[in-house]
């Protein structure tokens, strides 16, 4: 196939363009390379600079190729920085995404597409482990236009049924290549196992927000996955539309929570270092626990995740973040 990567030169996109290219399809990656790197993109993938914001280069793009799936990773994902500035993360990401849906499905130049989106849509659980027609609550921009997205895609099919769409739900996206060789690289970074790393290769002060969550350690819980499976979810769900046209939402976590004290217990572990904590206090709208129910995924698509096991996700971290010091 040839598939188009918005996103490709970010942390997710690009480990999706290099297994795209490995399972022998043809990538063009789309990328303004505003948060991405260029150095993250595949070298056999075809990369074309642009913006999603900016209809000519939305339409120049699609002038030139016809795709038969879009995989769009595409989005700014810091919950924090969303709450600054959601004017941003609208324009960005719904506006950006309505581009590219508009533009690829008028002109008849995709007819499958898989989307990032988030468990922020869910915003704070009224359900442990969350499924996904969990209420649609999200507490923050950065939810809110995720969850904005998936609706114009719903409108989208409806009025053009020969679109199928897929919308992986992630929870916490996490670690790197097994033999270091990529990994996470964002700026502004806002997940924990990356900074807790960073601050133990500079030997500078860790920022740990809430311990006093109603948790058996008093912190956080999240559903970590690994970035490898996250990117097989990719690969499973353009296999189901090429055989099925349809409109689905799926959670990609492993079902499984894991609290802040009990990531930091596994990187000081894996590093044989001790991490500098600050205690901090909670940060606003931080959920106790975000869990997924990955049955539907599980059943459905026969997803399975290999790598999302604590351990293997933090020492191919911390493999990646060695060898870029």
């Amino acid at each position: 196939m040839k598939i188009l990567v918005t996103g490709g030169a970010g942390y997710i996109g690009s480990f999706a363009a290099k297994r795209l290219i490995g399972d022998g399809h043809m990538v063009i990656v789309f990328d303004n390379l505003e948060r991405g790197h260029r150095e993250s993109i595949v070298p056999q993938a075809k990369f074309i600079k642009g913006d999603l914001r900016s209809v000519s280069d939305v339409e120049n793009l699609f002038s030139i190729d016809s795709f038969d799936a879009i995989m769009h990773f595409a989005g700014y994902i810091s919950v924090e920085e969303s709450s600054r500035n959601p004017d941003l993360y609208y324009e960005n990401n719904v506006v950006g995404s309505k581009n590219l849906f508009d533009i690829a499905v008028g002109l008849g130049k995709v007819n499958k597409i898989i989307f990032s989106s988030t468990a922020a849509v869910y915003g704070n659980p009224v359900e442990i482990p969350i499924p996904e027609d969990h209420p649609k609550n999200p507490v923050s921009p950065y939810g809110k236009t995720k969850l904005e997205t998936e609706e114009y895609l719903i409108t989208l099919n409806k009025s053009n049924p020969s679109v199928g769409f897929v919308s992986l739900r992630y929870f916490n996206a996490s670690g790197a290549a097994l033999d270091g060789s990529m990994g996470e690289d964002h700026d502004p970074e806002t997940h924990i196992i990356p900074l807790a790393i960073k601050s133990l290769i500079s030997g500078s002060e860790f920022n740990l927000y809430g311990t006093d969550y109603d948790t058996s350690d008093g912190t956080c819980i999240r559903d970590y996955i690994h970035v490898i499976d996250l990117v097989e979810a990719h690969i499973i769900a353009l296999k189901e539309l090429d055989k099925n046209s349809k409109a689905s939402f799926y959670n990609v976590g492993t079902g499984k929570g894991v609290s802040n004290k009990e990531v930091i217990d596994m990187i000081e572990e894996v590093s044989g270092k001790k991490l500098k904590i600050n205690k901090e206090n909670r940060r606003s709208g931080d959920a106790d626990r975000l869990i997924a129910d990955p049955s539907k995924i599980n059943k459905e698509l026969n997803f399975r995740p290999k790598y999302s096991d604590l351990k293997t996700i933090v020492e191919s971290a911390w493999k990646w973040h060695t060898k870029q010091i």
